[in-house]
C-alpha cells in the first residue's frame, strides 16, 4: 500500500469534515491506495460518534463510506465530482470501543461524467459492518482545477 498526502491541508479555508487534520470536530482521515483501483483508510472511532450506546452513529458511517468514495475520484479518475446518489446498507452493528475500523472504496464503473464507487466499512474482526453504492458527478479535470482547487495526481505521492 502506498501512503497518499493529503494535498489541501496548507490552503486557505479547507476543513473538510472527513479528512482535514485541523478540523477539532472532524475524523481526520488518511488514505493509502493499494493496487490500482482500491483507496483504504483506518480509523478509530471515539465515544462521541456514538448513536445508540456504545454503537457508531449511522450518519458518521455514511460520512466514513462517502469521504474514501470522494479520495476514488481525487487519486483513481485524477479530478474532482460530488456525491450524487448514495445508498447505505448497514449490515452489522458498528461499535465505538473497536479499536480501528477499515474503511474501503473501489471504482467500479465509470461512464461520462458519473462513476459508480462501492464502499465498505469493516470492523476489527473483519466483518463487513456497512457498504455503500455511491455515485459521484464527475468534473472535467480543468473545471476541477479551476473551479474546485484540485491540484493534479502528482500532488497527492
Amino acid at each position: 500500500m502506498k501512503k497518499i498526502k493529503n494535498p489541501y491541508c496548507n490552503m486557505e479555508g479547507y476543513n473538510c469534515f472527513g479528512c482535514a487534520p485541523h478540523n477539532n470536530h472532524g475524523l481526520h482521515l488518511e488514505f493509502f491506495l493499494d493496487g490500482d483501483n482500491t483507496i483504504v483508510a483506518y480509523w478509530n472511532p471515539e465515544t462521541y460518534y456514538q448513536g445508540y450506546f456504545n454503537v457508531l452513529h449511522g450518519g458518521i458511517q455514511a460520512a466514513l463510506l462517502d469521504e474514501a468514495a470522494g479520495w476514488v475520484v481525487s487519486i483513481i479518475l485524477r479530478t474532482a465530482g460530488v456525491t450524487s446518489r448514495m445508498e447505505v446498507r448497514y449490515r452489522k452493528p458498528v461499535m465505538v470501543t473497536d479499536k480501528t475500523l477499515t474503511i474501503k472504496a473501489k471504482l467500479l464503473e465509470n461512464e461520462k461524467r458519473l462513476a459508480a464507487i462501492k464502499a465498505e466499512l469493516v470492523n476489527e474482526k473483519g466483518e463487513l459492518c456497512a457498504e455503500a453504492n455511491v455515485q459521484y458527478f464527475i468534473f472535467p479535470q480543468q473545471t476541477a482545477m479551476e473551479k474546485y482547487h484540485y491540484p493534479g495526481i502528482d500532488a497527492f505521492f
